[in-house]
């Protein structure tokens, strides 16, 4: 039976010593992984909060959730991925993503498809110690690693779930776990693999799971009927693909819906394939199905939050998983 790899994304939402000793408590949870959000407009760097916690831990996963190369140059991530591979070899992975929050903060859009491709080609070339052009200037790292770190694209969206396959070492896809929606998700993998004549064999997918904990048959239908914030609905973030996948399972959404006009019932039903919501038996339970029908062995949870919450600590996801997840998916 598959193992289920699980990941837990952690804001800078405490000074960064403080931050290190929760990473800590993570590890001791049971977790494999622990993601850090890139937001620089929060006044503390992502990267040296993994610098920190890779000295303090011995086997966590550790990555950025997620980098931009729009508010990144790519020269700067391969340099900082680089500098994470040395102190924590083998436990490191770049992701990177078109930018939500953070490239918003500097006033600029997200990448679209071509830079993300773009992007990742350099990256990939950098780390691997190859000389790569920038405008007049070409130039390779000085110092790289035997191991190159691996460059994994977050994709929410078809295009980009098919760029995830064409040009990157492994993709965190948000689809949510309904298993008609991640097979979509695998078939538009597939054709961006086949584009670029690649194989999948061996391909890491972390699937992006929001996770929230309360009632059963109440936080889901909360959630689905709530606001992210002002004009844009819970379900439609971090991107309105979500909706596009919940399409897959069967769910016609508008992009534009007002959620408090979803029925609760109805709402419940959409909170089980948008991700895990209810009490931590029950979203364990959600998990090893989604394992066992949908072929999910990993998974990076996304505790739920809206816009003015997304910098608390996942405390109870931490004393839910050590007490309850983790044994209940190990049994």
């Amino acid at each position: 039976m598959t193992r289920l790899r699980v990941a837990l994304r952690v804001p800078v939402g405490r000074p960064l010593p403080d931050i290190t000793d929760f990473i800590v408590r993570c590890e001791d949870a049971g977790f494999d992984g622990v993601g850090i959000h890139d937001h620089p407009s929060s006044g503390r760097d992502a990267y040296l909060a993994l610098a920190l916690a890779a000295r303090a831990t011995q086997r966590l996963r550790l990555f950025p959730a997620t980098s931009s190369p729009v508010v990144r140059h790519p020269l700067v991530l391969a340099s900082l991925a680089h500098s994470l591979e040395e102190i924590a070899p083998g436990r490191a992975c770049l992701t990177v993503a078109p930018g939500f929050l953070s490239t918003r903060s500097i006033g600029k859009p997200r990448a679209g498809v071509a830079v993300m491709r773009d992007a990742i080609r350099d990256l990939r070339r950098l780390l691997a110690g190859e000389e790569v052009g920038f405008g007049p200037t070409s130039l390779r790292l000085r110092n790289r690693s035997a191991r190159p770190t691996p460059v994994h694209l977050l994709a929410a969206g078809p295009r980009m779930i098919e760029l995830a396959g064409e040009v990157a070492d492994g993709a965190f896809l948000m689809v949510g776990l309904h298993p008609a929606a991640v097979r979509a998700a695998r078939r538009h993998l597939e054709a961006g693999a086949q584009r670029a004549g690649r194989s999948l064999d061996g391909f890491p997918v972390t699937f992006v799971v929001t996770l929230g904990l309360g009632q059963d048959g109440e936080i889901g239908a909360r959630w689905m009927r709530s606001w992210f914030a002002p004009g844009q609905p819970f379900l439609a973030y971090p991107s309105a693909s979500n909706l596009r996948w919940l399409g897959e399972a069967g769910f016609d959404i508008s992009e534009s819906h007002d959620p408090t006009a979803i029925p609760e019932d109805r709402a419940q039903e959409i909170a089980d394939a948008f991700g895990l919501f209810g009490s931590p038996e029950r979203c364990a339970e959600h998990l090893l199905r989604a394992r066992d029908e949908a072929g999910v062995d990993d998974v990076f949870l996304f505790p739920a939050h809206d816009l003015a919450g997304g910098y608390a600590m996942p405390e109870a996801e931490v004393m839910a998983f050590q007490r309850v997840i983790r044994p209940l998916l190990s049994a």
